[in-house]
């Protein structure tokens, strides 16, 4: 039953409604049965059970068969929740230029955001890799690596994929000295200076990140002046920092 369930909340994910994710389970579980029989078996009402095969039978999910004057409905193959997912994301492909041109007009050309949590803080190290720029790294920190250390793997790739080079700046210490970061130039400033706030600095943005393992977040600001400003204190920063 614990597997049904968490097949139930996958499938959810693709846009099923919990009603007919329960009518599908049903179906999968049991095979081919009467409205009645799917009623009785996943708790909801018969009538319920009509609207929401009907929706099913739309998406391609269920079909149904005629026994003995009697209407059967089975599940389609699972991998027909694949085809789901695939047009949803076609859909969303062919109204994603509309959807563009709106967003860039309504975009002020300095603008600052926060972002919080490690979903957040994702959103902001995929628009450094989509700004392609040099990204320049002062005061990075060791707990960067400790609360998304998976992820860095898929940013270093997709980093290097797309030719974008850094600069960092590390707090010396022994994990530091051993890492190695492909793509990169890397100095360091002292350990007393560390900090668990880190700025990155790409294009005409710039990103205070607070590496907190209960509730990291960022303030990304875009504004020319202000980016031009950090990267010059950046290589003042360059300067004095050791290889």
């Amino acid at each position: 039953m614990e597997s049904l369930e968490k097949i139930k909340e996958y499938i959810k994910k693709t846009g099923l409604t919990e009603n007919e994710a329960k009518v599908y389970i049903t179906l999968l579980e049991f095979g081919p049965n009467s409205a009645g029989a799917i009623s009785r078996k996943s708790g909801l009402h018969r009538r319920v059970i009509y609207d929401t095969s009907e929706m099913l039978i739309k998406k391609g999910m269920i079909g149904y068969m005629q026994k003995n004057n009697k209407k059967l409905f089975q599940a389609s193959n699972p991998n027909r929740i694949l085809e789901l997912v695939k047009e949803k994301e076609e859909s969303i492909q062919e109204i994603l230029p509309e959807m563009l041109t709106f967003y860039n007009k309504t975009q002020e050309k300095e603008e600052t955001n926060f972002y919080k949590g490690k979903n957040g803080l994702k959103t902001v190290f995929e628009d450094q890799i989509e700004t392609g720029k040099e990204i320049l790294i002062l005061g990075a920190s060791p707990l960067a690596y400790e609360i998304m250390e998976f992820y860095f793997h898929w940013f270093d790739k997709k980093r290097i994929a797309n030719k974008i080079k850094t600069k960092i700046i590390f707090n010396r210490n022994k994990q530091e000295k051993t890492r190695k970061i492909p793509l990169s130039e890397v100095r360091y400033l002292s350990e007393k200076y560390s900090s668990p706030l880190a700025v990155n600095i790409y294009g005409d943005k710039v990103a205070i990140i607070l590496w907190n393992k209960e509730n990291p977040f960022a303030i990304v600001i875009k504004n020319e002046e202000i980016a031009n400003g950090y990267k010059k204190y950046f290589e003042l920063m360059w300067g004095v920092a050791k290889k």
